[in-house]
């Protein structure tokens, strides 16, 4: 197993509220009125106030499929960075102490891949291992999570960056009145994360204060995790690649289907470690929408506070795909006020359909009380 001992964010500099994008991207989607009016209130109902752009809005009138690619892989490398140098400098390593980087993307594409314009940035070694991921989609902040401890659990003295960077607003499909298109230009937003696990040998994970006196910042040990294929789902969330771009498929009964599989996902993950949903202490979830954090508010019994802190994700930030949930996670260390050791379970939906879940147990500075000796004990 392993340990996150930091998690960086980074949205770029253009920030603009929901009501200025949908004006502008309203008449870049459709010369219809009633769509335009139609896509100005599906934007209102998002859950979303402020999102962060790779460009300047008056940018993406004049975007072809080559230069909103060729924005990702520049931007893209420099939000990345910052994301990486903040996650690296709160975990006080060296970039050239990282043996494996597991990149997560699916809003570009480039070979090279991303994970190596940003080795020779960061200072990476020129041995280290990558592997870059695309169409994990939304669950991949949470499926990359996954991996990389997958590989720490093989080598325990090594140092895991996971990096996330979607740069969804380059995906604009102009000219396209889909109530699908309509939805996700007002639902997606850009901007990056990035992770340092650490294997259970490395001395960051030796240090002592794992479930006792308080540590010099906030972590989590990741326990287990656990992926799920919904069948007969393929057509429900993904891209088409169009002779213009990435085309989203969007359907509108994905909150349905997270709805009737989710409980049993989670409590199989749980059981394995003798634990029941009511036993969880935070919940990392991916800020996907309106409706999908409802459909999991709904599928797991939980209250609307359980999930504020993805909903406030929502609001700043809009969903950022492989990003949103990092984001979500990074934001949980630094408020949480849980006893270390308390369980806490992050969980993001993808292409496939997919679940993606992870068990945490968190390592906060809370000061040390019976419930968390209880806590504690379990673990």
């Amino acid at each position: 197993m392993s340990r996150v001992v930091a998690v960086g964010t980074s949205l770029p500099e253009h920030a603009y509220r929901q009501d200025e994008i949908s004006r502008v991207t309203s008449e870049l989607l459709t010369d219809d009125p009633v769509r335009r009016a139609l896509t100005r209130r599906l934007h209102a109902h998002a859950g979303v106030e402020t999102r962060h752009l790779a460009l300047p809005l008056a940018d993406y009138g004049g975007l072809s499929f080559g230069s909103a690619n060729d924005a990702f892989l520049a931007h893209g490398t420099d939000l990345a960075e910052r994301a990486c140098r903040a996650a690296l400098d709160d975990a006080g390593l060296r970039a050239d102490e990282v043996d494996h980087v597991v990149l997560t993307t699916v809003t570009g594409v480039g070979a090279p891949t991303l994970d190596v314009l940003l080795a020779a940035r960061l200072g990476l070694r020129a041995d280290v291992r990558r592997t870059p991921s695309f169409g994990w989609g939304c669950a991949g902040g949470a499926a990359g999570l996954a991996r990389a401890d997958d590989l720490l659990r093989g080598r325990p003295r090594d140092v895991a960056l996971l990096v996330a960077v979607e740069l969804c607003s380059l995906t604009l499909q102009r000219g396209d009145p889909s109530t699908a298109n309509l939805v996700a230009s007002g639902l997606f937003g850009d901007g990056a994360a990035a992770a340092v696990l650490v294997g259970d040998e490395h001395r960051l994970a030796r240090r002592p204060g794992a479930y006792g006196a308080p540590r010099r910042r906030p972590g989590a040990r990741v326990v287990e995790s656990r992926s799920h294929l919904h069948p007969g789902t393929t057509g429900d969330l993904g891209w088409r690649v169009g002779d213009t771009g990435f085309e989203i498929v969007l359907s509108a009964r994905l909150p349905e289907l997270i709805g009737a599989h989710l409980l049993g996902d989670v409590k199989a993950l749980l059981a394995e470690h003798d634990l029941e949903p009511a036993d969880v202490g935070a919940w990392v979830v991916h800020a996907g929408g309106p409706r999908v954090l409802d459909a999991v508010r709904d599928a797991l019994g939980l209250d609307d506070e359980d999930l504020a802190t993805s909903r406030d994700a929502l609001r700043t930030t809009g969903n950022l795909s492989s990003a949103s949930v990092l984001h979500v996670l990074a934001a949980t260390l630094a408020r949480t006020d849980a006893p270390p050791g308390v369980p806490a379970v992050l969980l993001a939906f993808g292409p496939g359909v997919s679940t993606e879940l992870v068990l945490l147990r968190l390592e906060g500075r809370a000061p040390r009380s019976a419930a968390a000796t209880r806590q504690g004990a379990r673990a």
